[in-house]
């Protein structure tokens, strides 16, 4: 069975930065075309993709977050990071790691294994 688990949440005041974890097991061995996708959901929203990253280190974002997150992988090729900088109040909410296999990678996509989430909240 494939899961994912995310981790590194917590509360930052604006302007701050947090570095989210996901890690992805159960897979005998890692698909050449892995997806993994980075989401959030607020209270009131519906859930919004954030960023992906495929196995040769392409990656997508969503506009609200270009040039403030960035997304990669380690060289294990399970373990992928988001890095979030300049953190606002309403990054705050929900974050998932999906994983999905396919040639396509962005977060239209249907992802198969989703994570749990972590939670990030930003206030002062």
């Amino acid at each position: 069975q494939v899961q994912v688990v995310e981790s590194g949440g917590g509360s930052v005041q604006p302007g701050g930065s947090l570095r989210l974890s996901c890690a992805v097991s159960g897979y005998g061995s890692t698909p050449a075309q892995l997806c993994i996708g980075w989401f959030r959901q607020a209270p009131g929203r519906g859930r919004e993709g954030i960023a992906t990253i495929d196995m040769t280190s392409r990656t997508t974002y969503e506009e609200s977050v270009k040039d403030r997150f960035t997304i990669s992988r380690d060289s294990d090729g399970k373990t992928f990071t988001l890095q979030m900088n300049n953190l606002r109040p309403e990054d705050t909410g929900v974050y998932y790691c999906a994983a999905r296999t396919g040639y396509y990678c962005d977060t239209s996509r249907t992802f198969t294994f989703w994570g749990q989430g972590t939670q990030v909240t930003i206030s002062s």
